[in-house]
C-alpha cells in the first residue's frame, strides 16, 4: 500500500511540474525557473516621453533592465514594445509571451499572445498590434510575461513579468500623450520645397501651411543640429532684382522661425536668384516651380 501511495505522489508532483512548464514554456520538469518582476512595493510605471514628438511609457524590472512602450510622430498611429535588457544574449533564440493573471485571481486563465526574437546585439521589440494587446492586457489586470530558456545554462530557464501595480494612471497619462502627437514625422517635412506668388515673397496657401508645420516641428525639437534655407526665383525680371528678391524670400523665412523662439545659429538662409532652374521658364507653371524655397533639415 506503501508502495502504492508513493507511486501515486510521484506521478501527482511530476504532473504538476510538468502542467506549470507547459502554461509557461516547454521545458523539463525538473528546470529551475529564474524570475524576475517588480513586487507589489516596487513596482513603478512613469511617462519617460511626454512631448508631441515622442510619447514613452516604462517600467523597470529589477536586476534585469526596463520595458518600455513607445509611441512618435507619424502620419499613421504607430506603437512599439521594446524589452532593454541589462545583459543582451549570447545567442539567437525565441521567447514565448504570455498574458498570465494574478496570483490573487487563481481561476482566471491566461493566454499566449506571440514569440519574441531574442538578438545577440540589440533589444528585443515587438510591433504596434502586439505592443497594444500587451497595453490591454495590463489595463485589464493581466501580466504580460515573458519565457525563454536561460543561455548560460540548460537546465534554466527565465521568467519576466510586467507588473500590473501603479499601471493604470501612467497608462492613462501615455494614451493622452499618444493622442496629442503630431500626425507627421521629420521624415515628412525633412526636405521641403515652398512655392511663392508670382513676384511676391508671399507663400500659396499650400507652402504656407507647410511651413506652419516646419515651425512647430522645429519648436518641439532640440536635436535638430541645422536648417538650411535655400530661395530661387524665375527668370521673369533683371537677374539682379531676382537675386535680391531671393534673398528677402530666405530672410524672411529664417526670421519667421527665430521670432518663433528657433535660435539663429541653426539656421543657414541664402538667395541664388535666376540659378539652378528646374522647369521651363517659357510657362507660367514651369515659372511657377522655379520661384521656390527649399528647406532641408538635419540631425546629429
Amino acid at each position: 500500500m506503501k508502495n502504492i501511495l508513493n507511486t501515486v505522489n510521484s506521478f501527482l508532483s511530476t504532473s504538476i511540474a510538468v502542467g506549470i512548464c507547459s502554461l509557461a514554456l516547454s521545458c523539463d520538469a525538473n528546470a529551475g525557473i529564474r524570475q524576475y518582476r517588480a513586487d507589489l512595493e516596487n513596482s513603478q510605471w512613469q511617462l519617460a516621453n511626454n512631448s508631441r514628438l515622442q510619447c514613452t511609457l516604462a517600467h523597470q524590472i529589477p536586476n534585469y533592465g526596463e520595458a518600455k512602450f513607445s509611441a512618435k510622430a507619424s502620419r499613421k498611429l504607430n506603437m512599439e514594445f521594446e524589452l532593454d535588457m541589462m545583459l543582451l544574449p549570447d545567442n539567437y533564440s525565441l521567447a514565448e509571451v504570455r498574458s498570465v493573471a494574478p496570483k490573487w485571481q487563481p481561476g482566471k486563465g491566461g493566454r499566449s499572445l506571440t514569440n519574441m526574437q531574442l538578438h545577440k546585439h540589440f533589444n528585443p521589440s515587438l510591433p504596434k498590434k502586439v505592443a497594444w494587446t500587451m497595453l490591454s492586457e495590463l489595463d485589464q489586470g493581466m501580466s504580460p510575461t515573458f519565457y525563454y530558456n536561460d543561455w548560460y545554462s540548460d537546465q534554466d530557464k527565465i521568467s519576466v513579468g510586467l507588473s500590473t501595480a501603479r499601471f493604470k494612471k501612467a497608462y492613462q497619462q501615455f494614451v493622452g500623450c499618444v493622442g496629442n502627437l503630431l500626425n507627421y514625422s521629420f521624415d515628412d517635412i525633412s526636405y521641403t520645397v515652398l512655392n511663392y506668388q508670382s513676384s511676391s515673397d508671399k507663400f500659396t496657401k499650400a507652402s504656407q501651411r507647410r511651413i506652419d508645420m516646419i515651425r512647430e516641428y522645429l519648436s518641439l525639437d532640440p536635436e535638430l543640429e541645422l536648417v538650411l534655407i535655400d530661395a530661387y526665383s524665375d527668370s521673369y525680371g533683371g537677374r539682379w532684382s531676382n537675386l535680391k528678391l531671393s534673398e528677402r524670400r530666405a530672410a524672411k523665412i529664417r526670421d519667421y522661425f527665430v521670432k518663433n523662439g528657433i535660435d539663429a545659429s541653426r539656421i543657414e538662409a541664402k538667395g541664388y536668384g535666376e540659378k539652378r532652374h528646374i522647369s521651363s521658364n517659357s510657362t507660367t507653371l514651369g515659372r511657377g516651380k522655379n520661384r521656390r524655397v527649399v528647406i532641408q533639415m538635419q540631425k546629429p
